[in-house]
């Protein structure tokens, strides 16, 4: 039988008890209060102001025009959408995209980012992987596809041709290092020549500043020669499945030249990829081919800087998983092909890219004044085949040649 006093002490140890889980109760928050204002106060109401009093103000804010940005949130919206529930209501494809694209835009944190959008960080960066992977997948397709078909690779070379005065060109390639945070347990792994951790994209571009191949993801320390070595391009130039088109006569001339990929001194010499004669003892021919060349492969170094300074998430040290940010790197080549193909003004402002005066002499475009990507470290090529050696010869006697010349070449060099 209980006595008095244990009766009190238990009725008491009850009352504590009870009040302990009343305290527990209260603390437990669905959301915070700032985060369930956000369709009072996030940025996804000045952005609507923006679309309707400042166009200029919408393009600081996404890096894009308003047109563009609603075909972008038609093309995914579909895949992104969430159905709301009982308890709250989904974040909207509208502020999902929004969000992506100015992370995409500024490269700003995740914690900061979610003050701007009153969406939790975690949510956020949810979100924003989720999104690239849907523009990825909407996009790639019709933006980021490797030409497959000989009148395909052939209007690129036109566009080289009549740009460029380089015939024969299929594209650009070049390599840049996009900085990441290393992995854990990875060492020097992802550590670069610049003493920096980072991964490699490796891209061939068109005459127009678009991305028509990619790959990316291999570890910084890897040079321009081992990203090609190993990548499926090359593998696909041996095996002849890109479909490039056959040998033709350059024009105005009887030689035959294949058609091929340009590149800078890191990369191999071979029939279907030219590069530059070595920079020492060069004669007048083979300082005016390397003119011709190098001019013709602005367009890559062009194509990068845009990308930078469009992207600025490039231009950060991108604090996520290799594989994510393989993905972000491909949702913003995606934009960046569907921007470049829509001729945006406000994506590719004129004087951004480099462009030649009266005298054909180099005005360097404003990107250049904003910062590049790093570039990707020379290695060592093997020795190029003696085929490889003569066709280079060959469009060494074309360019100073009457069918191949071009007036200003000679004041170039």
């Amino acid at each position: 039988m209980l006595t008095k006093e244990k009766r009190a002490a238990l009725a008491m140890c009850a009352i504590l008890c009870a009040e302990r889980s009343k305290k527990k109760k209260r603390l437990r928050v669905w959301t915070r209060k700032w985060l369930s204002k956000r369709g009072q106060y996030g940025l996804s109401i000045l952005q609507r102001e923006l679309e309707v009093d400042d166009m200029r103000g919408f393009w600081d804010l996404l890096r894009m025009s308003v047109e563009d940005f609603n075909y972008l949130l038609e093309r995914v919206s579909p895949a992104i959408i969430k159905k709301d529930t009982h308890l709250r209501k989904a974040i909207s494809p509208r502020e999902r995209l929004s969000g992506t694209l100015r992370f995409l835009a500024t490269g700003e944190t995740f914690n900061s980012l979610s003050f701007q959008y009153r969406i939790g960080s975690t949510t956020l960066s949810t979100i924003v992987m989720e999104t690239c992977t849907a523009l990825t997948c909407a996009l790639h397709e019709e933006y980021l596809k490797t030409p497959s078909t000989e009148s395909e690779w052939k209007a690129i070379a036109r566009d080289f041709a009549n740009k460029w005065q380089f015939p024969h060109c299929l594209g650009a390639i070049d390599g840049k290092h996009i900085f990441i945070q290393p992995p854990p347990k990875t060492g020097s792994m992802y550590f670069n020549y610049k003493s920096r951790f980072s991964i490699i994209l490796m891209a061939v571009v068109d005459a127009n500043y678009k991305f028509v191949y990619a790959s990316a993801g291999t570890q910084g320390r890897v040079s321009d020669a081992g990203v090609f070595a190993h990548s499926d391009l090359k593998e696909a130039m041996d095996t002849g499945t890109l479909n490039f088109p056959p040998a033709d006569t350059l024009p105005g001339t009887d030689a035959m030249m294949p058609h091929m990929l340009i590149g800078d001194d890191a990369y191999p010499l071979r029939p279907d990829l030219m590069k530059p004669y070595p920079f020492r003892n060069l004669n007048t021919d083979q300082r005016i081919y390397n003119y011709r060349l190098s001019r013709a492969r602005r367009v890559v170094e062009n194509a990068f800087g845009i990308l930078a300074n469009r992207f600025r998430v490039f231009r950060t040290t991108i604090c996520l998983d290799p594989d994510k940010v393989v993905t972000i790197i491909f949702a913003c080549l995606c934009l960046h092909s569907y921007l470049r193909d829509h001729r945006s003004d406000a994506y590719v402002p004129p004087g951004y890219v480099d462009s030649e005066d009266a005298n054909n002499q180099l005005v360097e475009g404003a990107w250049r004044m904003e910062g590049e990507l790093q570039s990707v470290s020379m290695g060592l090529a093997r020795n190029p085949s003696v085929e490889a050696k003569k066709q280079r010869d060959v469009l060494c006697e074309y360019f100073v040649s009457p069918a191949g010349s071009v007036s200003w070449q000679e004041d170039m060099v």
